[in-house]
């Protein structure tokens, strides 16, 4: 019995994980041809830097109130009626000629993955069990590392033999075989859509969405470790790293004079360093402790910051984003384990989506500021205030996830926390 059920974990498991990669190539794809398209339809760069100025607005107006759904929600429902979605609003991308109505559609499709995100974060944990959350995590993040480097092979690919328009149409055929896959996956919620609504109809929407967002606040102040590490990790992977890598492109040209080309294979060299990272996460996940892997990755991630931030040539520029990629792979593994262990399953929906919206906050704050201090002081000056700020943060959460309260618990959710935010 014990060996059918290890059996359909591991089942359900590799489901998943094809389905994920099948939807993460989708994205890479989808992302490239939509630059191409609205670089092709307007001529202008600012137009297509609009494009990462939509994520994090969607996010700011979605995730105000999409945990109390995501919670409430059948999660495995959500997910397929949330990839059927992007798959019809992405198809209708090319039959619009006007760069307003694509920008309208892409902030719907950024909207709608941005619900996605928490709702599959809370379904993972779910399914996967507590003692095989840090090996599933490991090869999550090598399937995103080979998405990484094999969307935009495949994007160029389809580019020689078709168009940007025909790589739309490709994204929202793997969205669909997405949403096939996660339908087969077993449904883990008890209550139905239906049932699970008319709590919040009868309370009212505006009363049920403030008494979620008290019941995060509370949890966090029972939970003040959890709260420092969830807040320090998105201040220095999603706010900081986000706000540098938006001068990434110009830094590169502008400031270390490489050419497209030059920065073509830098980006690659990234690539192979995120592969070679998650290889080696997969293969020694079990031997790792998942706060050591939070502390230390962020610490040499910073350092591969550093190194480019302050690099004078390609090869130097190089070695510094080999050594943050590879980090990475280690510290998203870590802190994913980390998220799914001590954020209680009830409202991991609303948790990650008021964490998501704070972050969308300051990431837009944190890039306006420095795309400022770029064109005023200095575009070097910029990228090396960026990463200082990211190396304290780092710093700061290396040496907070080595404090007492959570060595040797990593996996530990007391019965007190579920009480208190069912």
């Amino acid at each position: 019995m014990k060996v059918k059920i290890m059996s359909d974990h591991w089942k359900y498991s590799s489901m998943l994980l094809f389905g994920i990669g099948v939807s993460n190539v989708g994205s890479w794809i989808y992302f490239i041809a939509l630059n191409l398209i609205v670089l092709h339809m307007t001529q202008s760069p600012l137009a297509v830097s609009v494009l990462y100025i939509l994520k994090p607005l969607a996010t700011i107006f979605t995730n105000v109130w999409s945990g109390s759904l995501i919670d409430r929600l059948n999660k495995r429902n959500l997910m397929v009626i949330l990839d059927i979605l992007r798959a019809i609003l992405i198809t209708l991308l090319p039959l619009f000629s006007s760069v307003g109505y694509i920008y309208m559609l892409v902030f719907l499709i950024n909207m709608v993955g941005s619900m996605f995100g928490p709702t599959s974060m809370s379904y993972i944990t779910q399914l996967i069990p507590t003692e095989q959350r840090p090996r599933f995590n490991s090869l999550n993040s090598l399937i995103g590392s080979g998405a990484f480097l094999l969307g935009p092979a495949v994007a160029g690919i389809l580019f020689l033999v078709g168009s940007p328009i025909f790589a739309i149409y490709i994204n929202a055929i793997a969205l669909l075989i997405s949403g096939i896959i996660t339908w087969l996956m077993p449904d883990l919620d008890r209550q139905s859509m239906n049932e699970s609504l008319k709590v919040q109809e009868q309370r009212g929407t505006m009363t049920v969405l403030k008494d979620d967002w008290n019941t995060v606040l509370q949890f966090y102040r029972r939970n003040i470790s959890i709260m420092v590490i969830c807040f320090l990790f998105g201040s220095v992977f999603v706010v900081m790293a986000s706000a540098v890598d938006s001068l990434e492109a110009s830094f590169a040209t502008l400031v270390l004079h490489m050419t497209d080309g030059e920065y073509g294979i830098l980006v690659s060299i990234a690539g192979a360093g995120i592969i070679v990272g998650a290889i080696m996460n997969t293969l020694f996940i079990n031997k790792m402790d998942g706060l050591w892997m939070i502390g230390l990755g962020a610490l040499g991630v910073c350092l591969g910051y550093v190194i480019y931030a302050f690099s004078s040539s390609f090869l130097i520029a190089a070695i510094g984003f080999l050594v943050l990629a590879c980090c990475l792979a280690f510290v998203n593994t870590g802190f994913a384990t980390f998220y799914q262990n001590h954020i209680p399953v009830d409202v991991m929906g609303r948790v990650g989506s008021i964490n998501a919206f704070i972050e969308a906050i300051f990431m837009m704050v944190a890039t306006v500021a420095l795309g400022i201090a770029a064109e005023i002081i200095s575009l070097r000056l910029s990228v090396i205030a960026g990463v200082l700020v990211m190396v304290l943060l780092g710093i700061s959460l290396l040496v907070y996830v080595m404090k007492e309260p959570f060595k040797g618990n990593l996996g530990r959710i007391t019965e007190d926390i579920t009480m208190h935010i069912s």
